[in-house]
């Protein structure tokens, strides 16, 4: 999975365990595509604070997956719910409850 991807949904389940200043930095870099300098003007801080902050808030959002496996679990189920789709009958995922039920599964 490509890195920028990856931050984002990390980002998305353990975000807000970061700090205001963590978690807006990767979201300025990663989801509005704001370069270092960009991002240090608009904190008020240097290039470095923002680059240590980075660097610092991808560990803790690494470290926080390897302990808790949120997204590796999402996406075994998005596998799991992709191939039951390409294996049900129509007639079957047509039925009412049965798209309930997977809208349920998909969040």
């Amino acid at each position: 999975m490509e890195e920028r991807v990856l931050i984002s949904l990390l980002l998305d389940f353990y975000g807000p365990l970061l700090t205001d200043k963590q978690r807006l930095s990767l979201q300025l870099h990663h989801e509005d595509d704001m370069s270092l300098g960009e991002i240090a003007d608009e904190l008020g801080v240097s290039r470095q604070a923002v680059y240590d902050n980075l660097q610092r808030a991808r560990h803790l959002l690494h470290d926080y997956e390897s302990k808790l496996q949120l997204v590796a679990q999402y996406e075994a189920r998005e596998h799991i719910l992709d191939e039951l789709k390409k294996v049900l009958p129509q007639e079957v995922l047509s039925q009412p409850r049965v798209q309930e039920l997977l809208t349920q599964m998909e969040g």
